[in-house]
């Protein structure tokens, strides 16, 4: 199978690990996309992808529609996207997205976990040459042929396609994400997850102990709730 779509296996499950953070997070998603393009999903295709990810996550729909109808609100805080790159023990590259309203904070926290755990924050565009960004979505396998999915889905952006009895994976670049989710809305299949990642070029091979540093490392960054995705190019 592909890079892209072993190294999402291995992600899968250790990404969103706790409810109520996964729930802080789509729900900060939510805001932004609300904010960005209006709160209906039918002409928000940010929101839609967000509201997909929410269902992925068995987020309840109650709770969808309170983060939509708060984003609307005119005292709603404005959450503002900032990155942070850096390394982690054994020069593994670490990146790091945030959605946050107060800066000062989130820096002094992301600053203080790189300190912590043994690594450096890094400049802006530091590792722009360790990560390249795709977009990734999984529908349900339906029984479809996959040899003539892919064809179909040339045009949309389509670099890479599995599939697994339940599901299909589907790599795009980072550019086709809207092309790829209006592809799939079209051909009626349901989006189980639309994500926009950053995949590492290269890996760094590590020992057993040096594995647990930069994965105790990453989980006090997805703690943080200013926190949305992190990025290793661990192997």
């Amino acid at each position: 199978m592909g890079r892209a779509f072993e190294y999402r296996k291995a992600r899968k499950m250790a990404r969103w690990s706790a409810m109520s953070t996964t729930f802080t997070k789509i729900g900060k998603e939510i805001s932004m996309s609300v904010k960005a393009g209006g709160s209906d999903p039918n002409t928000n295709s940010r929101l839609r992808a967000a509201m997909q990810n929410a269902r992925s996550a068995n987020m309840p729909k109650a709770n969808v529609e309170a983060a939509i109808k708060k984003a609307t609100d005119k005292d709603a805080s404005n959450y503002e996207e900032v990155n942070y790159e850096g390394y982690g023990p054994n020069g593994v590259a670490i990146f790091i997205e945030t959605a946050t309203d107060n800066t000062t904070r989130t820096v002094a926290n992301m600053r203080t976990i790189f300190n912590k755990g043994g690594g450096s924050i890094g400049t802006s565009g530091s590792l722009d040459f360790v990560f390249e960004r795709k977009a990734n979505f999984t529908v349900k396998n339906t029984g479809i042929n996959v040899e003539e999915l892919e064809l179909e889905l040339i045009d949309a952006g389509l670099e890479e396609i599995e599939a697994d009895a339940e599901e299909i994976f589907i790599v795009t670049r980072f550019a086709d994400f809207g092309a790829m989710q209006k592809a799939l809305e079209g051909k009626g299949f349901e989006i189980l997850s639309a994500e926009k990642v950053r995949t590492p070029l290269s890996t760094v091979e590590v020992t057993p102990e040096q594995r647990e540093a930069i994965d105790k490392m990453v989980e006090k960054f997805e703690e943080d709730d200013d926190v949305q995705q992190v990025f290793t190019n661990m192997a």
